[in-house]
């Protein structure tokens, strides 16, 4: 259960990495260039990179997100029906 929260946060540093590096060097860049607005082509291409690193980082972090609350939910349950064991148990010896 680690590994997935391992994941989740390294993750999360690269798309906040990305998205910080984004704003700090292409702030008013569009990752598509528009053929009316003259945009510099290395801004662009920063610009793809840095936006396709956050998209990817973003969706890995948010699945390893709901995968992670899955286990834990599971978890709970298993202590619940745990529980319920014992203490049923607990009434046919009485």
């Amino acid at each position: 259960m680690n590994e997935g929260w391992k994941v989740f946060w390294l993750f999360s540093i690269v798309f906040a990495a990305a998205f910080g590096a984004e704003r700090t060097f292409v702030p008013d860049i569009v990752p598509v260039a528009f053929a009316d607005v003259p945009q510099p082509l290395w801004a662009v291409g920063t610009a793809v990179v840095l936006r396709a690193l956050e998209l990817i980082s973003g969706s890995v972090s948010l699945i390893a997100l709901i995968l992670m609350c899955g286990v834990w939910a599971e978890h709970l349950r298993q202590v619940q029906l745990h529980a319920q064991d014992r203490l049923k148990a607990r009434f046919i010896e009485k």
